[in-house]
């Protein structure tokens, strides 16, 4: 079964969810309402103008300091949370749990206080543990962002996906097709992208080895196909996804060249999705076994739109969490 961290999130209706976590927190995608997604979307591509405009910058949150908390090794993530930070004009510090107190036995909570104590607004926050943005959203009085947490969510990497095929679609995401492909099991980018795509009216299909398919995943709205084909024949977009060897028990795969040989997106496979389709990565790719390097570097390829689009999205997630804090104040 997926993992089901958000604690924030209480039922309401027939068995669907109201977004009930506080606008100075993003926790994650599961439960937010469309018109709210569409409205992060909407400033996303706002700031990636503004990017595409060499020199532009805003002082928006001069007065706010934001502190990046990564527990958990990031390139993508880590810098581009500190380049939005700085375009915003807010103050920006980072650590790492190697330099932190953590690795002295301080708790994850008595670290985060101490941060807060100097007079930080925003913790952006990734941990190995599922859940552990939502337990530190419930003490600080900081605005908390996840920015990945254990096998739960990604929702940033969500968005920054969301937005790339928005770019690309024109807008239009219902009666759209995505096919996610590879290890959905251990994917937390895959969970954040489930739940924005199926709220947008996108049609996901799944696929990899059964060993990487969630049991049960088809509630979240979803359709798990038994070849990769059959689910890229026809689709819009492809994602393919990183193998999680970290989080992955031993057996769950005969080997990399079967698994490159059964599920990498190649170039016969790309043909068999619409001409217009899109091919997208959230990287580190692992070429050649998740993705064929022409197909990387092709003409179908948004991998870097992506990666450029993650400034903007967190730009606007920075705006938006650090709005509330004032509004709340």
């Amino acid at each position: 079964m997926l993992a089901h961290a958000s604690t924030a999130l209480t039922p309401h209706g027939a068995g669907r969810f109201s977004y009930r976590v506080p606008a100075r927190h993003l926790l994650g995608l599961e439960g937010m309402p469309q018109a709210d997604l569409l409205g992060i979307l909407e400033e996303a591509q706002f700031h990636r103008e503004q990017l595409d405009r060499s020199g532009i910058a805003g002082r928006e949150l001069e007065s706010i300091t934001v502190c990046n908390a990564f527990f958990e090794s990031s390139t993508r993530t880590r810098v581009s949370f500190e380049l939005a930070a700085r375009r915003l004009g807010a103050t920006c510090v980072s650590f790492s749990s190697t330099d932190s107190s953590t690795a002295k036995g301080e708790t994850l909570l008595d670290t985060l206080r101490v941060i807060e104590s100097m007079r930080v607004d925003l913790v952006v926050v990734r941990h190995s543990s599922s859940g552990a943005p939502a337990y530190l959203a419930k003490t600080l009085a900081a605005g908390v962002i996840n920015a990945g947490d254990g096998q739960h969510e990604h929702p940033t990497q969500g968005l920054l996906d969301l937005l790339t095929l928005r770019q690309s679609w024109e807008g239009r995401f219902e009666g759209r097709r995505i096919a996610l492909v590879g290890d959905i099991a251990h994917s937390r980018v895959a969970r954040s992208a489930i739940h924005g795509l199926v709220t947008l009216g996108v049609q996901v299909v799944l696929a990899g080895p059964p060993t990487l398919i969630p049991q049960g995943v088809e509630a979240l709205g979803v359709e798990v196909m038994e070849s990769i084909d059959d689910a890229l024949t026809g689709a819009d977009a492809v994602m393919a996804l990183r193998l999680q060897h970290e989080r992955m028990d031993q057996g769950l795969l005969a080997s990399l060249a079967e698994y490159a040989r059964a599920w990498a997106i190649n170039a016969r496979r790309v043909r068999l999705m619409r001409p217009e389709a899109l091919v997208l990565h959230p990287g580190p790719m692992n070429r050649g076994i998740e993705i064929a390097p022409d197909v990387a570097d092709g003409e179908r390829s948004v991998i870097l739109a992506q990666v450029t689009n993650g400034v903007a999205v967190r730009c606007a997630v920075l705006r938006r969490c650090a709005q509330a804090l004032t509004e709340a104040a």
